[in-house]
């Protein structure tokens, strides 16, 4: 999965993508037109349960990738051009990064105004491919189903309500999946807040504003998320204990974009390897085989499951067989958070 920061010039964004990744990249105004790429691991504190349980030869968490989008343009020009836009199409999730700090004039944020402003002009890049759509529809009398539906997408985007609340069955939004949505994208509000404001209470304006588009809101300051990514170990659980945090805000904005994803996690563990995988919400035991490996979906028998919970308290599989909690569920069985699961397949 990818997540696309986007953001104004000065919003912290590619601060924040190196604190995220670790990676060094160029940061400031003027002329960028590449889009910087980095892979991060989820936290997840299971894994490091697990690992302790199982004592595995390899551990491998899930992971998720985070693009810093090329520099959005002034305000008064607007956020997208071409290029842009087209790279945030190919997004999974976009994460807008707000200013939550006074620019370099000494002007006071308005980060309200940016989450309005931003997905207000995601809808309008939307209903111009949607009014096209139906325009060669017209024209070519295409299918009534899918004129209809786009009608309905195009009266929300005309209320300034993003493709993801038009209240599209699932069925009708797959008609449109080659269209790329911008709007239908899960949104994630980063607040960028200068040091003063990193422990303080996300303000009213800012979750109303993206309440409105659906849109989560994480509240993190780039500068210290990046000291603390470039601490070794040792110093950093000091320094966020000075700051009277717990873990870096950088976990929370990771598990934050994944939850947007409508994703979850299920375990395979054993003493070679303890692995997450992610799959989306409502995924069943044939199709979650299937992420390990075509093989195991192919010739799925049964998988034999047992919840994160049972064997974080009993300790292995054979105590949660012994306990009656391992069980063996079908094909059709929908994948709970944190399930583990050894499958059974007839091979190929």
């Amino acid at each position: 999965m990818k997540v696309g920061l986007v953001g104004l010039p000065g919003s912290g964004k590619t601060t924040i993508f190196s604190a995220l990744t670790g990676l060094t990249v160029e940061t400031g105004p003027g002329g960028r037109v590449k889009t910087n790429l980095g892979v991060v691991k989820v936290p997840d504190p299971r894994i490091d349960r697990l690992v302790a349980l199982c004592k595995p030869k390899k551990i491998t968490p899930t992971e998720l990738a985070i693009a810093d989008v090329a520099g959005e343009g002034k305000p008064h020009q607007g956020y997208f051009d071409a290029s842009r836009t087209a790279a945030m199409r190919e997004m999974d999730v976009l994460a807008q990064i707000v200013h939550g700090f006074p620019d370099a004039a000494g002007a006071p944020p308005d980060p309200a105004a940016e989450i309005r402003t931003f997905a207000t002009e995601v809808n309008l890049q939307d209903l111009m491919l949607v009014e096209r759509r139906i325009e060669r529809l017209k024209k070519e009398k295409g299918p009534p189903r899918e004129g209809a539906a786009l009608e309905k997408i195009k009266a929300a985007l005309e209320a300034d309500r993003p493709v993801r609340l038009a209240g599209l069955p699932p069925d009708e939004l797959l008609l449109f999946q080659g269209f790329r949505f911008l709007s239908e994208k899960p949104l994630l509000v980063v607040l960028n807040v200068d040091e003063s404001g990193a422990g303080r209470e996300t303000p009213a304006a800012v979750i109303e504003a993206a309440r409105a588009f659906d849109a989560p809101v994480v509240v993190l300051s780039g500068k210290i998320e990046q000291e603390i990514a470039e601490l070794p170990d040792a110093e950093r659980v000091e320094f966020l204990k000075s700051l009277g945090l717990t873990e870096p805000a950088a976990h929370r904005f990771i598990r934050a974009a994944f939850d947007a994803a409508r994703l979850h996690c299920f375990f395979t563990v054993g003493e070679d390897e303890v692995r997450a995988w992610a799959i989306p919400r409502g995924a069943t035991a044939v199709r979650a085989a299937g992420k390990i490996h075509s093989d195991l979906e192919r010739g799925f028998i049964r998988g034999e499951v047992i919840a994160y919970e049972d064997f974080d308290a009993l300790g292995s599989e054979a105590r949660a067989r012994d306990a009656g909690k391992l069980r063996a569920e079908g094909r059709d069985y929908v994948m709970r958070d944190g399930d583990i699961m050894h499958v059974r397949f007839t091979p190929a």
